[in-house]
């Protein structure tokens, strides 16, 4: 008998059983599976390493997610691709590889895109054929289904460090500097409102964590996200937020800027939104203009004036206002900006961090300028780029420090 026939048999009686007792412990599903493997390998040729393997993969099929699982297990693992049931990519160390394994149909894939919704009580089919969720342990998962997804159901699993990543760890990777962290520290520290820009995949949620272990502790922090993926440490005086899609019946949606209005009421001393993709910016920008000093925030950009000009475009998805009203609270709301990139040879850097000097009224423009910029050397023998973040600037609105009694 072929591993895949004792498999599917193995299978089928595992299903038949739980169907008889759908409160089964995972313990007895165990023993269940112990029993049904014997029951096919009554001489026990099985190697114990086949038999333990095929245990496992049972016990993921029926409780956990298939094949899937042994990737979500993976701490290398930072990045899961399915491509519908033709492949599966992985990302490992920033580079992507064809899996050996792929689902064999889509009654297969379908059955882990419904266990995979379930976890975050989201509901994915024809009618709502895109779903963003995560995972118990934080993994974000993007899914589209069919009709949208010609080939089957695609699935985007973005996994995070179970041990977050502290700013020591991105000094250390060469992503930033001390001297900018330091900097940067001190910022957070003293109430600046600090926004980062970067493409997809540049390591902003990861950063934004860094950046949050930067605040005192003694502070009531309010985290606003669509799916919760931050993981602030050692602050007890902190609300998780999470917005919410609506049901079928197209009710119960709880919305990013619900969230944001909402948080005001709520005695934050510091506002974090995960990310902001639309309409919910002019909710975000307005907390930043109504006392919430040192509050963060991310978005997509392809650099720090990119970002201005999509910030501008994202409010007025949600409020006719002119564009002169919308520039001078964007330069009245952020103090900072930090642009992060995705290099070619894989690594993520910080590539400036500029400061918002404000309006110019009679340009009509933003005033910025630059204060660390990275300056790129060249490879060395490996690929790996060799340039560094250098300071090529000094804060001018020292203010908030001042108030803070903290010197740069």
């Amino acid at each position: 008998m072929m591993d895949q026939q004792r498999f599917l048999e193995c299978r089928s009686r595992l299903m038949e059983q739980l169907e008889l007792s759908r409160d089964m412990p995972d313990s007895e599903i165990l023993a269940l599976i112990d029993e049904l493997i014997a029951q096919t390998d009554p001489s026990r040729r099985m190697r114990f390493s086949d038999r333990c393997q095929l245990k496992i993969e049972l016990f993921n099929s029926v409780r956990r997610f298939d094949i899937l699982q042994e990737l979500i297990d993976d701490d290398s693992v930072t990045e899961i691709m399915v491509n519908g049931t033709q492949s599966i990519y992985v990302e490992r160390a920033g580079r992507l590889t064809e899996w050996e394994k792929h689902f064999t149909s889509r009654e297969k894939l379908q059955d882990i895109v419904q266990a995979i919704v379930a976890v975050s009580n989201r509901v994915a089919n024809e009618s709502v054929p895109i779903v963003d969720a995560r995972l118990k342990k934080g993994e974000r998962v993007n899914i589209v289904m069919n009709p949208i997804a010609i080939e089957g159901p695609v699935i985007t699993i973005r996994r995070f460090p179970d041990k977050p990543i502290s700013m020591e760890d991105l000094i250390a990777w060469n992503s930033i500097t001390a001297e900018a962290a330091d900097f940067l520290k001190k910022m957070v520290q003293a109430g600046y409102n600090i926004f980062i820009s970067g493409g997809t995949g540049s390591g902003k949620t990861t950063f934004l964590n860094a950046l949050s272990n930067f605040i005192p502790k003694d502070e009531r922090i309010i985290t606003i996200e669509d799916n919760a993926e931050l993981q602030i440490q050692g602050d007890r005086n902190l609300v998780r937020l999470e917005a919410r899609r609506p049901n079928a019946e197209g009710g119960g949606e709880v919305t990013i800027r619900d969230l944001i209005r909402s948080s005001l009421r709520m005695r934050p001393d510091r506002i974090i939104v995960g990310e902001v993709r639309g309409e919910e910016t002019i909710d975000m920008l307005q907390s930043l203009n109504t006392g919430h000093d040192g509050s963060l925030s991310t978005g997509h950009g392809n650099s720090p004036r990119d970002m201005l000009s999509r910030l501008e475009t994202m409010v007025i998805m949600g409020m006719e206002i002119p564009v002169a009203a919308i520039r001078r609270q964007i330069a009245s709301g952020i103090d900072l900006m930090v642009h992060l990139s995705r290099m070619r040879d894989k690594s993520r850097k910080v590539l400036e961090i500029l400061e918002i000097d404000g309006y110019d009224v009679q340009s009509g423009e933003i005033r910025t300028h630059t204060i660390f910029e990275y300056q790129g050397l060249g490879e060395d023998k490996s690929g790996a780029l060799t340039g560094s973040l250098k300071k090529v600037g000094e804060l001018k609105h020292t203010q908030k420090l001042e108030r803070a009694g903290i010197k740069v």
